[in-house]
């Protein structure tokens, strides 16, 4: 808990939260921490929730696996799209990993994907903390189509590791470069 507070202070989207440690959902098979998000005009229409559930794979016959799950409520959404008067402009663009060398980088990783999401490219952080090659099967398995790297020589430079899964290709290029080769490919 202590540490995923920490994350969501460091991020740039400053997202208020409340922190209600009675706060209990429906589902028994929760183990862990449970959230729901909410529309920044009413805070009274939860727009999804979810939480951690490490023994619900278990449950159902699989292997002990932890996991964490978020569900969108797509009606509520649509209704708070519509009451602040929100019009959806979507267009196609490549799928993006970003994946952090070290726990050390993490919030870099974040930063990045928050640059890439507001740019409207889709884009996960890989956090598991798998290593490199282990995050790049993941991708490929998730048919991904770019991954950025970010290690100690990005951060110290400044610049982005990209690399195009499809072509086996990888790049050295600032943020607004990589948003660009990203957006027009």
């Amino acid at each position: 808990l202590k540490e995923i507070l920490s994350l969501l202070d460091r991020s740039e989207l400053k997202i208020p939260i409340l922190l209600d440690l009675g706060f209990a959902r429906g589902l028994e098979y929760y183990t862990g921490i449970i959230f729901e998000c909410f529309s920044s005009k009413n805070n009274k229409l939860a727009l999804g929730g979810g939480g951690r559930y490490d023994n619900l794979i278990e449950l159902f016959g699989g292997p002990p696996t932890p996991a964490v799950g978020y569900a969108p409520g797509i009606d509520r959404i649509i209704l708070a799209l519509n009451e602040e008067k929100i019009e959806l402009n979507i267009e196609k663009h490549k799928k993006t990993i970003v994946i952090s060398l070290s726990r050390e980088f993490i919030h870099h990783a974040i930063k990045m994907a928050s640059i890439l999401r507001e740019s409207g490219i889709p884009t996960e952080v890989e956090v598991m903390g798998r290593d490199l090659k282990k995050a790049l099967s993941y991708a490929n398995s998730r048919n991904f189509d770019y991954a950025i790297i970010i290690g100690s020589i990005e951060v110290n430079e400044g610049k982005i590791t990209l690399k195009d899964l499809n072509k086996g290709e990888q790049y050295k290029m600032s943020i607004e470069e990589t948003i660009n080769m990203i957006k027009t490919s």
